[in-house]
């Protein structure tokens, strides 16, 4: 046994020895490559580690946000929306690289795009070297453009062709996400005018509920959703799917906010918590006033509260103190709960309550920056509750307005366009039995639930099984029809 823990140990020894010589033949290459990286931009490995860390969290949100939507909506569209959630990442993806990111990030036009960069073209310095930076750069934004179009897919769920939201994919990657981008962090107008949304409460998230908004708008509600006048509930499949989807969104926040420090600055370990609170805020208070509405802890409710919160407080994160994200985050839980109850009054039909998550929490937590900022977490400006004027809260309006009006306009073009010319929305048939059957060709849950078997004994033809839907007479559409 010594004998044994004397070799072992004469190993250790010599695999330190071979490792520290190696550092040492190493560290002129070491030093050059952190040389390339200052030359080009200024950044250290340090900075580049630390953003694609972050993006690397951020991409791992596209799992959050597929396991949400296809958790809140039923399990004869699952296969669908895993679809498109791969879809608008990947399409998106080279849409953003050919297109979305030189306009976003472009040699400044009149402060209204960019034009330069397309195909990451200047990552190829004059001089025939590579900017590693922009490389990284890139795939970071790249992450949120991809998170502002998956937004869209869970506000259109379960009625929308598949083919119809490829095409919008693309308006959104190529044009209507980047040109916000521009305005605002692209060295645009409203970032001339001192807009400031830190990591895009506006620029990610409201754009995709707005350009949602539009899409749900023109499709109209699902079959079954509004019974003479009434709001009728349709379940989702599984609460456990979109719990996951939830934490794990919540954990890639954590890349979302803090990488949005875009380097290896300290500030990033106050901004996950700031970040952390501001979720956790929105949580609790969904809970408890669903609990006081409705006398039961409604999970949905919490798990959107959650979100909402996250979504509040990304503007602001880098700029107010843990109490006040605290709020931010609370109150956007609030704002959540009761922006759903007022889409429902107007009969629109958000399956995954994507438009009063990103959309009315998105203009929230924009706002609560100019009310919230104090020093010493920034000395840009100072926010009306600190002693601060209304001014930034005047500007933080404009920018909402700005991009709600921008993004409401096109998007509705877009989709108007799509749905005379190509179709937007399924059959009803098609709705009824189920987007994966009739989109894709399979079922994501084969033979389950035994729905051809209650078919026979009920013995409907479609338009028999529509009409009972539509009157609230059926309790579910059966679905997975071959």
């Amino acid at each position: 046994m010594h004998r044994f823990a004397k070799i072992i140990s004469i190993a250790l020894l010599l695999i330190l020895f071979d490792t520290a010589s190696l550092l040492a033949n190493d560290a002129t290459t070491l030093t050059s490559a952190l040389e390339t990286i200052n030359s080009a931009s200024d950044k250290t490995f340090a900075d580049l580690l630390w953003i694609m860390i972050a993006a690397f969290l951020v991409f791992f949100m596209q799992a959050g946000f597929a396991l949400v939507e296809t958790g809140f909506t039923r399990a004869k569209n699952v296969a669908n929306i895993m679809m498109k959630n791969m879809m608008d990442f990947g399409l998106g993806t080279i849409v953003f690289w050919a297109v979305g990111f030189g306009l976003m990030y472009g040699t400044d036009v009149l402060g209204i795009f960019g034009f330069s960069n397309f195909f990451l073209s200047d990552a190829i310095l004059p001089d025939g070297t590579m900017d590693s930076w922009a490389y990284a750069d890139w795939f970071f934004q790249a992450m949120f453009a991809a998170t502002a179009a998956t937004i869209v897919s869970g506000a259109m769920a379960e009625r929308t062709k598949f083919t119809g939201y490829l095409i919008y994919t693309v308006f959104i990657t190529a044009l209507i996400y980047p040109i916000v981008g521009h305005w605002v962090w692209g060295g645009g107008w409203l970032s001339d005018l001192g807009f400031y949304d830190f990591a895009g409460s506006t620029v990610v998230h409201s754009v995709g509920a707005w350009a949602g908004l539009m899409g749900t708008y023109i499709l109209a509600p699902r079959i079954g959703r509004f019974v003479n006048g009434k709001v009728h509930h349709i379940q989702g499949h599984s609460v456990a799917l979109g719990s996951l989807g939830v934490f794990i969104l919540w954990l890639g926040w954590f890349g979302f906010n803090p990488g949005s420090t875009l380097g290896a600055d300290p500030s990033f370990a106050r901004i996950a918590v700031t970040t952390n609170l501001g979720a956790a805020g929105g949580a609790v208070a969904a809970m408890v006033f669903s609990w006081i509405r409705t006398g039961k802890p409604d999970l949905g409710y919490t798990l959107n509260g959650a979100l909402a919160g996250l979504v509040a407080i990304t503007a602001g994160c880098a700029v107010v103190s843990p109490g006040s994200a605290l709020i931010i985050g609370m109150v956007g839980g609030v704002i959540m709960l009761y922006g759903t109850r007022f889409l429902e009054m107007i009969k629109i039909d958000d399956p995954v309550g994507a438009i009063p998550v990103h959309g009315f929490a998105g203009m929230w937590g924009t706002l609560a920056v100019a009310l919230f900022a104090q020093a010493p977490y920034t000395t840009q400006f100072t926010g009306l509750f600190f002693g601060g004027s209304g001014y930034q809260l005047m500007i933080q309006a404009l920018g909402i307005l700005s991009v709600f009006l921008w993004t409401t306009a096109t998007a509705f073009l877009v989709f108007k366009t799509i749905n005379k010319y190509h179709g937007l929305r399924v059959t009803e048939a098609e709705e009824i039995n189920g987007l994966d059957l009739n989109e894709h060709g399979t079922t994501a849950y084969p033979e389950f639930f035994g729905v051809n078997d209650a078919r026979s004994i009920l013995d409907l033809d479609d338009e028999q099984e529509i009409e009972l839907l539509k009157q609230g007479k059926l309790s579910i559409d059966l679905v997975m029809k071959r």
